[in-house]
């Protein structure tokens, strides 16, 4: 589509509003979901290492007991 100033390519034949508001909500989404998805990363990582360690004391523990 050929705009003849920016003002137009702005104003998107009267619908532009909804254009950039559309990206913007898209963009803004997507931005949440990276940024959660990093969280839930970490938080898994956590709770992984916590299992690891905490299955290595209980195994130390029961050769101690043997």
């Amino acid at each position: 589509m050929y705009f003849q100033s920016m003002t137009e390519f702005w104003a998107m034949g009267g619908y532009g509003l909804f254009v950039w508001l559309s990206f913007g909500i898209t963009y803004a989404l997507l931005a949440l979901l990276t940024g959660y998805s990093h969280y839930q990363h970490k938080q898994f990582k956590r709770n992984l290492s916590a299992r690891l360690a905490r299955e290595q004391r209980v195994k130390q523990y029961q050769e101690q007991v043997k």
